[in-house]
């Protein structure tokens, strides 16, 4: 089997965010096959196109640890019906300067949690609409929008609930084959 290797963003900057500890759950559930590696968004200034032509050190490592991975996975809460500003403005930085986008051609797939039962799914159908324009081919379904319930996930990912587990599982497993999909079609660029 072919390793995928797969960056993934937390959208939150808490440590002690469900959705932190979801990403968790998805490391520990992942095929065997892929490796995770987190995106670290919390020391990014606020995105400038002033500083398009002399991208900061943080901004720049954000795109190098983007184009050196297979796909990307968005692990996000919903913050006013949308997605966190931290999680926008890593978007802007790996999306610019124009022409430079780290995520044109690059798989991607949304999850969040939240304590609500739809469970982020209105801050990640606003997340889609800003990767497609981003031109990231969309995990569509599965779908996951994980109500986050007390005593079913441990910090360490543990997942206490076999059908949650399940279906974590089974989420893992249709993004690495989606992205084997995405990069049969379109084989990363070489330099």
């Amino acid at each position: 089997m072919t390793t995928h290797k797969v960056g993934y963003f937390v959208g939150s900057l808490s440590q002690d965010s469900i959705n932190r500890t979801l990403s968790k759950a998805l490391v520990r559930l992942a095929p065997s096959h892929m490796e995770m590696t987190e995106l670290p968004i919390g020391d990014l200034p606020l995105y400038n196109r002033d500083l398009d032509g002399s991208y900061p050190a943080a901004a720049q490592a954000l795109k190098d640890a983007i184009a050196a991975v297979d796909g990307v996975l968005f692990v996000t809460p919903e913050y006013n019906r949308s997605i966190p500003g931290a999680l926008k403005n890593a978007i802007d930085w790996a999306s610019r300067p124009w022409g430079q986008n780290s995520f044109a051609r690059k798989p991607s797939a949304t999850i969040g949690a939240s304590p609500g039962a739809i469970g982020t799914a209105v801050g990640q159908q606003h997340l889609k609409s800003i990767l497609s324009f981003c031109n990231s081919p969309q995990m569509n379904a599965i779908e996951a929008y994980i109500q986050f319930k007390p005593g079913v996930f441990g910090d360490d990912g543990s997942v206490s609930d076999e059908g949650t587990e399940d279906f974590l599982r089974t989420y893992m497993h249709e993004f690495n084959e989606f992205i084997a999909r995405v990069l049969q079609v379109l084989p990363p660029d070489e330099d």
